[in-house]
């Protein structure tokens, strides 16, 4: 079973990559496939233990795993069973990481795209290129609040967007889950602190995604989070229980 060092080991390799956060999500990916499940959860324990106690290596290497797990979950043997395996081994703080179930709230996909149809009139195939290559701030806004899963992955790439916007992407309600899906895959968005608290305060937001983001909370967000009724129980829980675990950062 992987010691704390051995931990710490792994997460000094995987935070002194160099490259984008996708070499590091699939570094970590690997580091998970070559281990047996038993291990494979017990390495991502200690990670979770190493980054609420504040160490920031650990908080970045956690997040490539965590992503791992949503991504390239295809690539790591016996990624299914891990969670049953959490289980078995008492390790909640990963159990929680496979949770699936729907969300709180649901927009429904006829609505969404009778909304779409009104606001947004042309070809998907324009739309995804204004998404992307647009300098209109106003159009982006517009543009921005589509459901369609392509607009919204494009206008993440756009070069002029800036993080309230995404901020309100991620906080907007009601939504459909796809474009919430969408901001959390973008390496650019994810990351920031701001996003991932709207994404997970979000109803609308697929839980399997949401216990992902909730271990790359800082205390006060998880202490507000697990207070909070309009979310999943499954996440309500899962803060209470890191809560419990240990200490956190206070800000990030």
């Amino acid at each position: 079973m992987p010691s704390r060092e051995e931990a710490k080991t792994v997460v000094h390799r995987l935070h002194a990559l160099s490259g984008s956060a996708e070499i590091v999500r699939k570094a970590a990916a690997r580091e998970l496939a070559r281990r047996d499940p038993l291990d494979a959860n017990e390495l991502l324990h200690e990670v979770i233990f190493l980054a609420r106690g504040g160490w920031e290596p650990a908080t970045c290497v956690l997040s490539a795993f965590v992503s791992a797990l949503g991504r390239e979950a295809a690539s790591i043997p016996y990624a299914d069973s891990m969670r049953r395996m959490a289980k078995v081994q008492s390790l909640e703080s990963v159990a929680d990481l496979f949770e699936t179930a729907p969300a709180q709230k649901e927009f429904d996909e006829g609505a969404a795209a009778k909304a779409d149809a009104k606001l947004l009139t042309q070809s998907l195939g324009h739309l995804k290129q204004q998404a992307r290559l647009t300098r209109d701030p106003d159009l982006l806004a517009r543009l921005v609040t589509a459901s369609n899963p392509l607009v919204v992955r494009n206008a993440l790439l756009n070069p002029r967007l800036t993080e309230p916007l995404v901020v309100r992407m991620a906080a907007r309600r009601p939504a459909r889950p796809e474009p919430l899906v969408e901001i959390w895959k973008s390496p650019r968005w994810s990351s920031r602190h701001g996003v991932r608290r709207a994404l997970v305060f979000n109803p609308y937001l697929p839980p399997e995604v949401g216990v992902k983001i909730v271990p790359l909370l800082n205390a006060n967000d998880l202490e507000e989070l697990a207070g909070d009724s309009s979310v999943h129980s499954s996440l309500r829980e899962q803060a209470q229980r890191l809560l419990a675990g240990g200490p956190a950062t206070g800000s990030r």
